[in-house]
């Protein structure tokens, strides 16, 4: 038994982790300020200091041991807010164009500290009672803006890959002919289940094939067209061929802009297909499912909103904080039934959402604040707005390389622009060997350089077997002067790697 001693001091107990609320007033105005710094400094920060991993581990002391004592919370933020802002990619910057990643709502960082500060578990409905109740509302409301039915089901996960992986467990649940969740697939009385997906689909597909115990071997490739859309005769010759040898087709998954060009599946055609031989229809929209709620745009997806599922991610084209994904189930008993092992939870006599039931987590942060926050702000025309600039702005691009002739545009989708560097003195015989293959290691070359120089940042996609360099705009901080800026880049480095990697024979 603890001496008196020390039961005094349980009584007045002062944990180390605790500050005080002058303490924390404190130290929090501090950290707000510095990011407020960081926000009006972006624009003239290189968009990454392109440091190796030794410098970086250098920088922090990576080698050191675990302090024995703390040190002081103001001067411990301090450095760690000068570590970050000096050796860090800003996906926030204008200039940042690469991956798929947004820069982040300011409102949406605000949510992140509001929603730690309650740290509600929004696994459990008593847990988390408002944030269980914000969460369901932010999931039709998502549902809503991308025109899907706003009596679906949905549970916000951390990104594309898990929100199209529990869409995907939740097709394997439904369409099986047997008790999956008691005896497994082992059990299954047909044939093999067989999944369908365009060469183009994004990898989290073969994560799923993976962990659902399928295999990879029962996904079957489709083939694309030109385009790099789904070929949709082709996957009818597949289904009849798997059907006629005893296998189980179950899954078609379409894609909502693809990560490399931006290209849409035939969506209307494929929800078509899948209703007429009863398979589930999941539309993997981490990224363009958004651009539904464009006018203009909405034409290219249509038949989204015929799909069973569809996979949505706010940290993409809602421009939240990461990590934020959605996974939207237009059956949510379907989606519940996937994943719960009990029956439904009351509590005042009303059906209360318990999120560990529709997913795989059991604790789970509250991410729908930094999302509900921001559709609250900007409300949809907000959000048609912005989604309308990225589109515009990576078309004015693909439009302004027609000014430059040693820079040939390759595709353009939603806000996603494709283009490659090729020099004058090649301009005649780019598509001849070596000198397509010299192109391909020359603007690869031009890549690593531009990501050194940290005036932009861009990516990369293979087009038509050709390395291309690939923007893509879900940045509303990116203006036309950012977007003017890049041919101009592109061309001049581009001269400067030529300049020293043309091979001296050629003439």
């Amino acid at each position: 038994m603890a001496t008196s001693d020390r039961l005094d001091q349980l009584r007045q107990r002062s944990a180390p982790l605790d500050m005080s609320p002058r303490e924390f007033r404190e130290v929090g105005h501090l950290v707000v300020d510095r990011i407020a710094e960081l926000l009006e400094s972006l624009p003239d920060r290189p968009v990454t200091p392109a440091e190796t991993p030794g410098t970086i581990r250098e920088a922090m002391r990576a080698s050191s041991q675990l302090p024995e004592d703390g040190i002081d919370a103001g001067a411990l933020l301090d450095e760690t807010t000068k570590l970050l802002f000096d050796h860090s990619l800003f996906n926030g910057h204008p200039r940042f164009l690469g991956y798929i990643t947004s820069a982040p709502a300011p409102i949406g960082m605000l949510g992140d500290l509001l929603a730690a500060a309650v740290n509600p578990n929004v696994g459990a409905w008593p847990m988390a009672p408002m944030a269980t109740e914000i969460e369901a509302q932010t999931v039709r409301w998502i549902a809503e803006l991308i025109g899907y039915p706003v009596d679906s089901g949905g549970i916000l996960v951390s990104g594309g890959n898990l929100a199209n992986i529990v869409c995907f467990l939740t097709a394997r649940a439904k369409k099986a002919s047997w008790d999956l969740q008691s005896h497994g697939l082992d059990a299954n009385p047909s044939g093999p289940l067989r999944v369908y997906a365009s060469t183009e689909v994004h990898t989290w597909i073969n994560k799923a094939m993976d962990i659902s115990g399928l295999g990879t071997a029962s996904l079957r490739w489709i083939q694309v067209d030109e385009e790099s859309r789904m070929d949709l005769a082709a996957l009818k010759a597949q289904l009849d061929k798997d059907a006629a040898d005893g296998d189980q087709p179950f899954l078609v998954v379409g894609t909502a802009s693809t990560v490399s060009t931006g290209a849409i599946d035939p969506l209307a055609e494929i929800a078509s297909l899948c209703r007429e031989r009863d398979l589930w229809f999941h539309v993997d929209g981490a990224y363009g499912a958004f651009a539904a709620a464009v006018p203009e745009a909405a034409e290219l997806l249509v038949g989204m909103s015929e799909a069973d599922s569809v996979a949505v991610d706010p940290h993409k084209w809602l421009y939240a904080p990461l990590e934020a994904g959605c996974a939207l189930v237009r059956d949510p008993e379907a989606l519940r039934s996937a994943f719960a092992h009990g029956a439904p939870y009351y509590h005042f006599g009303e059906m209360a959402t318990n999120y560990f039931e529709y997913g795989l987590q059991n604790s789970r942060g509250f991410r729908a604040l930094k999302v509900w926050l921001a559709l609250r702000q900007v409300g949809r025309s907000g959000y048609v707005q912005m989604i309308r600039d990225d589109i515009d702005l990576a078309k004015a691009l693909f439009d302004l390389l027609a000014d430059y002739p040693e820079i040939e545009p390759m595709s353009q989708n939603l806000s996603i622009t494709t283009f490659r560097y090729i020099p004058e003195d090649l301009l005649d015989r780019a598509e001849t060997d070596p000198v397509r293959t010299y192109l391909d290691e020359l603007n690869q070359e031009i890549l690593a350089r531009i990501e050194r120089s940290g005036e932009i940042y861009l990516s990369n996609a293979i087009i038509q077997g050709r390395f291309a360099l690939r923007i893509c705009v879900v940045n509303f901080r990116t203006s036309l002067e950012d977007i003017e800026a890049f041919p101009e880049i592109v061309q001049r480095l581009g001269r400067e790697a030529h300049r020293e990697l043309r091979p001296d024979d050629w003439s």
